[in-house]
C-alpha cells in the first residue's frame, strides 16, 4: 500500500515540475489556421472580383495587408521595435 501510496504522490511531483504555456496553442494556430484562413481570403476576393467589383476587391486587399501586418508584428516579438522604428519616423532620429 505504501507502494502504491509513493507512486502516487511521486507522480504528482512530477506534475508539478512540469510548466504549461501556450507554445503549442500558438504553433498550432500559426501551422494550421492561418493558411486556412488567408486561403480563404483569397477564394473570396477571387470569387468578388469575378463579379466585376475591382474596387471592392482593392478595398478589401489594403484591408487585408494592414492585417497581415499586425499580425506578422504579433508573432514576432518585434511590436517594441517597430513602435521605435514609426516613432522615429515621426520625431527624427536623435
Amino acid at each position: 500500500m505504501t507502494s502504491l501510496f509513493a507512486t502516487v504522490v511521486g507522480s504528482g511531483l512530477l506534475a508539478q515540475d512540469k510548466q504549461f504555456g501556450t507554445g503549442p496553442l500558438q504553433n498550432f494556430i500559426q501551422s494550421n489556421i492561418v493558411p486556412l484562413v488567408l486561403l480563404a481570403i483569397a477564394v473570396i476576393l477571387l470569387w468578388i472580383g469575378g463579379r466585376g467589383d475591382n474596387a471592392g476587391v482593392a478595398r478589401r486587399s489594403v484591408g487585408l495587408i494592414v492585417g497581415l501586418v499586425a499580425l506578422g508584428i504579433a508573432v514576432s516579438g518585434k511590436a517594441g521595435d517597430v513602435g521605435k522604428f514609426l516613432a522615429s519616423l515621426i520625431v527624427g532620429s536623435s
